[in-house]
């Protein structure tokens, strides 16, 4: 399979347009580097169908295609309706009620049992993505809060709600959760997506629970909460990476916040050296015509600008009419801004972390030295993989090819921004395996002759000890 090669990777979600073998395989052709399982849909039988897909295409044409489960969390919504709907009037009064019932223009089901506890009067809520806004004018603290209808409209069945003024109590790992966190830990899922994050101790417990199970997945905390916004630093700090979706935080904060925040969360995630993703609404449109509106075009070009490690398509390819041809326009745009405008070796202010300052400075001199001797590739080895998000986080205009003893890595790594990961383990000497694997690459038509490497490794390399070591190569 010939791969379409760029920088800023593609994160697909899955479903029924995509899950065919043959449609993925194309879809993966095209450009798709991580594959999304939406735990918001469908069954476990139905995820674990694709995961084996996935495997068995990644096994077929040696590629290292990570998987990223995202949990529902808790997302809060709207019981039946009647059928058609209720119409909602401006300044009429309607009841939001904990006990299961069809609702209608006077009273409506959510499936929020401590709603009337948490919410107060005067704070909005939001239903159907914002279309219809209600002001709570008193609650009873037990089963019922009466509301105003601030802008109306039709309500059907299932729609969601936020609560962008209350603090909600409800946690952010529902049962429903924890039994799919099970079943993907188990079939060892690299990335996991925690929804609705609002504090550092939610990504703690998930990492707590990860942990107790022996697993190694890494974490990607979803920000679509003003909360989350609020602790954004600290979140940061304990996740491995950051999602920004600009769905719920563009209806739980104002819309004019989104484009700024998304770039304030991406410079704050390069400088701590975690990938982020954005979001959310890419090209929509592509949902059900082959050709993306042109404002769609400009947002995925300026995610690529800002710096992020992945673009994320949803619908798009999940259920869409044309997941193939959403994947090559999006390739086609990373590609282009990548050869014509990307600013690379992107300054950044780097943590002071006292016990990895050597790796840090190993790894900051190799960007250097790549941009100062015009290298073609940065070769890194590692086991724990600090390196690759390490080196990654700088944007530099080279190669970056990682080369791993730990399988676990292979695909995890294939998030990160320009990062191509190989199978070695051939830990001898440092300059013998420097020449081993800059031979692999050359054997692969990966670097060429005259060409400078600056490699990157740990002596001695059989303790798998910390980043120590750099050298400039010219390729023979």
């Amino acid at each position: 399979m010939e791969k379409v090669q760029k920088r800023t990777k593609i994160v697909a979600t899955l479903g029924p347009a995509s899950a065919k073998k043959e449609t993925l395989t194309s879809m993966i052709a095209k450009g798709v580097d991580v594959c999304r399982l939406n735990f918001s849909h469908g069954s476990q039988a139905d995820h674990l169908a694709v995961i084996k897909t996935i495997r068995e295409i990644s096994k077929e044409h040696q590629l290292n295609i990570g998987i990223l489960a995202d949990l529902q969390g808790p997302k809060i919504r709207i019981g039946k309706m009647k059928e058609g709907g209720a119409i909602l009037l401006n300044n009429a009064e309607v009841e939001i009620t904990t006990s299961e019932l069809i609702g209608n223009e006077q009273r409506v089901y959510i499936t929020y049992p401590d709603f009337p506890k948490d919410v107060k009067t005067g704070e909005i809520i939001l239903l159907d993505d914002g279309k219809i806004q209600l002001r709570v004018m008193h609650t009873n603290h037990v089963d019922t809060v009466r509301c105003e209808v601030v802008h109306g409209g039709v309500l059907t069945s299932r729609k969601g709600v936020n609560l962008p003024n209350t603090k909600v109590s409800i946690p952010s790992l529902t049962e429903e959760d924890l039994d799919n966190l099970s079943f993907v830990l188990e079939h060892d899922v690299e990335w996991i997506g925690m929804s609705f994050v609002r504090t550092a101790d939610d990504i703690r417990r998930l990492k707590e629970i990860i942990r107790d199970k022996k697993k190694t997945a890494r974490v990607i905390a979803k920000i679509e909460k003003p909360e989350a916004i609020e602790n954004i630093d600290e979140i940061i700090s304990v996740t491995d990476g950051i999602m920004v979706a600009r769905g719920d935080l563009g209806v739980e904060m104002p819309m004019e916040d989104v484009p700024v925040l998304q770039k304030m969360i991406v410079k704050k995630c390069r400088d701590a050296a975690k990938p982020v993703i954005i979001a959310t609404q890419m090209l929509e449109s592509m949902i059900t015509t082959p050709r993306p509106t042109r404002a769609e075009v400009n947002d995925v070009a300026n995610s690529v600008l800002d710096g992020a490690d992945a673009v994320m398509l949803s619908g798009e390819t999940s259920v869409g009419e044309f997941p193939e041809i959403v994947i090559e326009t999006m390739s086609k745009i990373i590609v282009h801004v990548e050869q014509t405008s990307y600013p690379y070796y992107i300054a950044k202010r780097p943590e002071q972390i006292v016990e990895s300052r050597i790796p840090d400075a190993i790894c900051s001199s190799s960007i250097y030295l790549a941009e100062k001797t015009n290298a073609s590739a940065i070769v890194a080895m590692t086991f724990s993989g600090y390196t690759a998000f390490e080196i990654s986080s700088y944007r530099p205009n080279a190669d970056i090819y990682i080369f791993t003893g730990n399988t676990v890595l292979l695909n995890t790594l294939s998030l990160l921004w320009g990062v191509r990961t190989f199978f070695y383990d051939k830990f001898e000497s440092t300059d013998g395996s420097i020449n081993d694997v800059n031979s692999l690459l050359k054997e692969k038509n990966l670097v060429d002759t005259g060409q400078i490497v600056i490699n990157t490794a740990s002596t001695p390399l059989h303790k798998k000890g910390r980043t120590n070591t750099i050298k400039v190569t010219e390729v023979e």
